[in-house]
């Protein structure tokens, strides 16, 4: 992927190599912890934090066939990044070509800066250049922000599914995007 640039905002995005697990590793710890400590329990959250959401786990994703990350810049200032991923489809999607987004994160400080909308418009072109017929993610339905960022790109609910959070089973909605072809 070629770096894109949005002068407007300067957000940058870049695709990840393997050099940037470590920054993506802690970007995502970080992120996580930021956007959901507050209405979660900290035993629940340790939990996840300490068994599935480890530094060493998420390092490895980045080199992971099947994953591409992305990262996103104001100015030389890491400020998010999206985890895609090429496997895993729900049923619910049938015989779609589909590529899920599996994480897209912007840091406290450049939400509301345009990372968000930088970020989601590299996942989409990345899509239909792999000739995606759909574009899918899942979102904790008790996040409503993000569940308008998603509407406004033009993303509908289709399906729900559970995503333990330590020992709290929450519902996460299951948000599509169909892709008309690049011609």
């Amino acid at each position: 992927m070629e770096k894109n640039t949005n002068t407007a905002s300067q957000v940058t995005v870049r695709q990840a190599v393997a050099s940037d697990a470590p920054l993506i590793a802690e970007m995502s710890r970080q992120t996580f912890y930021d956007s959901f400590a507050e209405q979660n329990t900290k035993e629940d959250m340790d939990k996840f934090m300490t068994e599935q959401f480890t530094h060493e786990a998420l390092m490895k994703e980045v080199t992971e066939p099947g994953n591409i990350f992305l990262l996103a810049y104001t100015g030389d200032e890491p400020a998010g990044y999206v985890r895609l991923r090429e496997k895993n489809n729900p049923p619910e999607l049938g015989n779609h070509n589909a590529i899920e987004i599996a994480r897209i994160y912007a840091v406290t400080t450049a939400i509301g800066k345009g990372v968000g909308s930088a970020l989601m418009k590299a996942c989409i072109d990345i899509a239909r250049e792999k000739n995606k017929t759909m574009i899918w993610l899942g979102v904790w339905e008790h996040n409503q922000r993000a569940i308008d960022f998603y509407a406004r790109w033009g993303f509908e609910k289709f399906a729900t599914h559970v995503f333990m959070l330590g020992t709290d089973p929450q519902t996460d909605w299951l948000m599509k995007k169909e892709l008309q072809p690049v011609k």
